[in-house]
């Protein structure tokens, strides 16, 4: 089941495109052309906003969601036919556009609160499949990219649990990662801090030296961006706040709309040896055509086991750096409401 907090942000932004006056009357009408949320749903709701505790929360997505239905690039001041939300449905493959909400069978819009992660794969996926693909091949990242460093921390925590641990890093049992995650300190300092970073700078520097061997071409470089900024076939629309708690909404443009505004001019990825865990930056430059500008937009990859050290195998985060507003692909909403705010018809209003 959903954490309450994702059903205030997914289900409110959807009942804020409602036209209901305010919170309060759209949780007592629970508006049945609201598709898939029930009275569970708004059970759990009810009781979140008569407790208290989320009232920011509330106030968001209920405001993106008016937002969205004023707005001449969102539903321009009309009440929409049908409204879905996706709920706990999960796709059994590889889901291109992050949809939480499906607005009259064409808008799809994405939830996104408090984060600035563009997407979550295995580094094989990202840095050699280039997110074409989801496969879990059962490999371990580390021990392909950086054997000898890998080894080398593994052998310098070895020392520090002591006890019966294997000599080589490939034959740990799930048993002894569980015990190296729960007996490490969590804060490596003197060799074993030293071997921590040179592990990390290895797998950083050698992990995007692949990557950038994988889009060889400017063609590839491209189709990257467009893959890491999520940019598919049919816009769609991100309503939400950035982890900086401003608010973001935004159009996603496809391919097309990109090629239209901009000229793609290179992309880059290198590691950072600044940084405590393996890290690998990238930054892409395209011109607007309509500015006569040069713009770029950065990010950040981080490499690290998904549930602690020598835990589960290793992920690829990718984090956006640059500022929703200023990523080449992104369109703000207009703020200008088509209609004045309040005045939206209802379609299943109780009298």
């Amino acid at each position: 089941m959903p954490a309450v907090r994702t059903e205030i942000s997914e289900i409110v932004t959807g009942l804020g495109m409602l036209g209901f006056p305010d919170i309060e009357r759209a949780l007592a009408v629970r508006p049945r052309s609201f598709l898939n949320v029930g009275p569970a749903e708004y059970d759990v709701l009810d009781a979140a906003w008569t407790d208290g505790g989320h009232e920011d929360l509330f106030d968001k997505a209920w405001t993106n969601g008016v937002t969205f239905a004023e707005s001449t690039d969102g539903l321009r001041g009309r009440p929409p036919w049908s409204l879905e939300w996706k709920g706990n449905h999960r796709p059994p493959g590889y889901e291109q556009i992050p949809a939480d909400l499906r607005v009259d069978h064409v808008y799809l819009v994405s939830c996104k609160y408090g984060s600035n992660i563009l997407t979550n794969s295995s580094p094989a996926n990202l840095f050699v499949r280039l997110l074409g693909d989801r496969i879990d091949d059962g490999s371990d990242w580390f021990a392909a990219v950086a054997p000898e460093s890998y080894q080398s921390f593994y052998e310098r925590c070895r020392q520090e649990v002591g006890g019966n641990l294997p000599a080589s890093v490939d034959d740990l049992t799930a048993d002894d990662r569980h015990r190296l995650r729960s007996e490490l300190p969590r804060r490596l300092g003197g060799e074993l801090g030293n071997a921590y970073r040179d592990f990390s700078h290895r797998v950083a520097t050698t992990s995007a030296s692949e990557w950038m061997a994988a889009i060889g071409t400017k063609r590839q470089q491209e189709a990257m961006l467009w893959r890491l900024l999520r940019l598919q076939a049919a816009p769609y629309f991100v309503l939400g706040e950035a982890a900086d708690h401003s608010a973001i909404r935004y159009r996603v443009a496809t391919p097309w709309d990109f090629r239209i505004r901009y000229q793609f001019l290179g992309f880059d990825a290198w590691g950072d040896e600044t940084a405590q865990q393996p890290v690998v930056r990238w930054a892409a430059r395209a011109r607007d055509r309509e500015s006569d500008m040069s713009v770029e937009v950065e990010g950040h990859v981080e490499v690290r086991w998904s549930h602690g050290r020598f835990n589960h195998a290793p992920e690829a985060k990718v984090y956006l750096d640059t500022p929703h507003h200023e990523v080449p692909g992104y369109f703000p909403l207009d703020h200008t409401p088509s209609v004045p705010s309040g005045t939206l018809r209802l379609w299943d209003d109780a009298p």
